[in-house]
């Protein structure tokens, strides 16, 4: 019980203190107000409580009656949920994934410790440091505690390889792992590079550059910038990377807040890619650092944002640990684009009122016909005046509602029990060797490969007996999708994530959109008001 009322009077001192100088007379009135009721229910309270467990509720509800993003984070989370902005993790360096009960690696990452020492995709993990893992029914995260760890540890995995008679002994030294941001970069034509990122990290911009090195640089007229699903992440990865496509120096994003003074980041005129036409693609779940980035892109007229209206998060968290270990992100300011738009969403009216906005949002597509744009939201960019608007999130230059006639229940079921990625699974172990036969590269593979009718049926039947019933109209509408799907994740299981864009991608009709105003040049500076 002491070390729980210890615990609040950490988490109030820790956060007070850098704010203001008002600790005793706080502490006197509100502090030991909630060490002694939490006293008074440990010692009275008429049922046996988890103290532990009450004291963390206490918390979190606490926070979210502030704002809907000051969060409380135990200990147990706190490094799970760092390490994707960290870009890294430390293990040996596998994509895996179980089917039939067996690990399977999918993709050793590049230069990681597994394909230094042999490991290869379609390798059997079946034994890690001499306990056998196949047919226990282990979980994704059984495989994760076995072969993570700290750097310069060893792992003893034993590998059964299709062809082989023997098994393979690997002596595996853990490393650090990198945790990439970017998903995709590739040319969709001869001079329009396309890149997606998945989140914005610490070793976002290396990614980025890392990339374009592997393309034409000098060919790259036209950039387009998916961060469509893009919850967003460090806000210096979204100003590094925006400092590509501005010219000068130029504000990016402000932020404000009752104790925090106003800062401001700029770009500093060092980017490499500030003469190209540009586009970023956003859509309902493009958050926080996304939005910083598209915020900056559209106020200086820089680019085009096509898609729909970006989340609304630009709510600034800061971390403070506590004496066991557990974090408070406590708000302490708001995020303001370069005109002075506040890009977070009302949240007046609650926690839950606010899911349910974004919710209801979702459901109608953010059709611009259903947003209320009054002129007290009217800003205008910083060059060409054009009217923007603030009241939450970054509404689009040109909206393209998205496309769900293919979303139908029997592809949402499909979804719900990972049958496209398991059957794929399945299909690319079988038939790894076959495909590299068959096609010369990946760009064969894209233009030749199809599924055929014996193997759509064959992935009907394995819905079936994992309990989705076939329904005949609503395949029909969903095949197309369904399909393309498919092949994006064969091509992901026998090369790269890129390779799984290449054919996710087409047929996008934002994408599509993007290109053909990237195509039509007077189209493309009216946009922006030119």
């Amino acid at each position: 019980m002491k070390k729980n009322l210890i615990r609040i009077f950490v988490f109030i001192m820790v956060v007070t203190f850098p704010l203001h100088n008002a600790i005793p007379q706080f502490l006197n009135e509100n502090a030991i107000k909630l060490s002694r009721t939490l006293t008074l229910i440990d010692a009275f309270y008429v049922d046996t409580l988890n103290i532990n467990a009450f004291t963390e509720k206490v918390i979190t509800d606490m926070l979210r009656s502030l704002d809907p993003h000051s969060t409380y984070i135990s200990a147990k989370d706190v490094k799970e949920m760092n390490e994707p902005l960290l870009g890294n993790f430390e293990g040996i360096g596998i994509q895996f994934n179980i089917l039939h009960d067996t690990i399977i690696v999918v993709e050793p990452v590049k230069n990681g410790p597994s394909e230094r020492v042999g490991l290869k995709a379609g390798d059997r993990i079946i034994k890690i440091n001499g306990e056998t893992v196949t047919g226990i029914n282990i979980s994704t995260a059984g495989v994760r505690s076995r072969l993570m760890g700290p750097k310069g540890t060893k792992v003893e995995v034993t590998v059964y390889r299709k062809g082989e008679n023997e098994l393979f002994n690997y002596t595996i030294i853990r490393d650090k792992i990198p945790i990439n941001s970017l998903d995709a970069a590739y040319m969709i034509n001869d001079e329009t590079a396309y890149f997606r990122f998945n989140k914005f990290a610490a070793t976002t911009e290396k990614e980025f550059l890392e990339s374009l090195s592997s393309l034409p640089v000098k060919s790259i007229k036209n950039v387009i910038v998916d961060l469509r699903g893009n919850p967003g992440g460090y806000m210096m990865a979204a100003v590094a990377l925006a400092n590509h496509f501005l010219e000068g120096e130029k504000l990016v994003v402000y932020m404000e807040g009752r104790r925090t003074p106003r800062e401001e980041f700029k770009s500093n005129g060092n980017g490499i890619l500030t003469g190209t036409n540009l586009v970023v693609l956003t859509n309902e779940t493009s958050a926080s650092a996304s939005e910083i980035f598209a915020g900056a892109i559209q106020e200086w007229d820089r680019g085009v944002i096509i898609g729909r209206r970006t989340f609304g998060k630009g709510l600034v968290q800061s971390a403070f640990s506590l004496n066991d270990g557990s974090q408070i992100r406590l708000t302490i300011a708001r995020y303001y684009t370069p005109s002075g738009r506040s890009i977070q969403s009302p949240y007046n009216e609650g926690y839950q009122k606010y899911i349910e906005n974004f919710l209801a949002r979702l459901k109608n597509g953010y059709n611009v016909d259903n947003v209320n744009l009054p002129d007290s939201l009217r800003y205008y960019t910083l060059i060409n005046h054009r009217p923007v608007y603030g009241g939450g999130g970054i509404m689009p230059d040109r909206f393209v509602i998205e496309d769900t006639t293919y979303f139908t229940e029997y592809y949402r079921n499909l979804l719900s029990k990972d049958i496209p990625a398991s059957f794929t699974l399945e299909y690319s172990d079988k038939n790894r060797e076959k495909i590299l036969k068959e096609y010369s590269d990946f760009e064969d593979f894209k233009e030749r490969f199809n599924f055929s009718d014996e193997e759509i049926k064959q992935f009907i039947e394995s819905a079936e007996k994992a309990g989705v019933k076939f329904a005949e109209e609503q395949f029909a509408l969903s095949e197309k999708h369904i399909l393309k799907v498919l092949k994006a994740l064969v091509a992901n299981n026998i090369w790269y994530t890129t390779q799984y864009f290449r054919i996710y991608n087409e047929g996008d009709q934002v994408i599509e959109t993007a290109v053909k105003i990237l195509s039509d040049h007077k189209e493309y500076q009216k946009i922006l008001g030119y």
